[in-house]
């Protein structure tokens, strides 16, 4: 896929892998617009990259939906829709009474995977409309193994994951050259990993592993340790269930 002169819209892209994406698209040539809820990250973001056109949106919200696909479509529209806010709330003994449980599943599911299905829905006759265009949805390396720890994070995962292949499939059938990509990190370190001591990759590694993919048409994109993951998930299981869950895990559980 050829990415100069796109016009790339980043969801969650005011820091972490999305920031670090936005900045290595603008290298290549595209035109990047970012969004998410802290105004704040906004401005550093935009201080750090004039180039960048900041949007203010929360994607939780369908009316904040539906007011950046409205700037956007003033603006001339996007050719890529780069889905990559997501939230993580780190799982407590699920075996315990506690309905903290079902609060956290519901926050993660609404924005991993509910808001990712309502913006693609929002920009898809805009996108089917280009000569060339994407969807990327970002998944994760949990959602071919759960973790124990983020449990409910993983399920919506697997549901991005799932939606995300039935999607491609539909646009075949219909026959639309809309491309549709995976995006499977493993872990990254971000502001949401900091308090996590296992082995990461930098977001600019991560970046440059997704802008590989894309001008590769490679669907689905495996990073890092994801990648090398996939074999051992698929002919040894087990192994891949213990190397998500080793033994100190347990001592987060009791």
């Amino acid at each position: 896929m050829e990415l100069k002169g796109k016009t790339i819209l980043i969801t969650g892209g005011a820091s972490g892998i999305g920031l670090e994406a936005a900045k290595q698209f603008l290298e290549i040539g595209a035109k990047v617009i970012i969004t998410g809820r802290n105004q704040d990250k906004l401005d550093k973001a935009k201080k750090l990259y004039p180039e960048l056109t900041a949007i203010k949106s929360d994607l939780a919200s369908p009316a904040d939906a539906e007011l950046l696909y409205s700037r956007i479509k003033e603006s001339g529209g996007i050719d890529i829709l780069y889905n990559n806010a997501g939230v993580l709330v780190p799982t407590s003994n699920l075996g315990k009474a506690d309905d903290k449980h079902a609060e956290s599943a519901a926050y993660e599911m609404e924005i991993n995977y509910l808001g990712v299905i309502r913006i693609n829905n929002i920009f898809m006759d805009m996108l089917k409309s280009r000569k060339e265009a994407a969807i990327i949805n970002t998944t994760s390396i949990l959602s071919m193994v759960p973790s124990l720890i983020e449990a409910t994070y993983s399920s919506s995962k697997v549901a991005l994951a799932f939606y995300t292949v039935s999607l491609r499939e539909h646009m075949r059938i219909i026959g639309s050259s809309l491309k549709i990509f995976e995006l499977v990190p493993p872990l990254v370190a971000t502001e949401m990993t900091a308090e996590r001591n296992d082995k990461k990759i930098t977001s600019e590694e991560m970046a440059k592993g997704l802008i590989k993919g894309l001008q590769g048409d490679v669907y689905t994109i495996r990073v890092g340790d994801a990648k090398i993951f996939d074999p051992i998930r698929r002919f040894f299981p087990k192994l891949a269930f213990k190397i998500i869950n080793p033994k100190k895990t347990d001592q987060f559980l009791k």
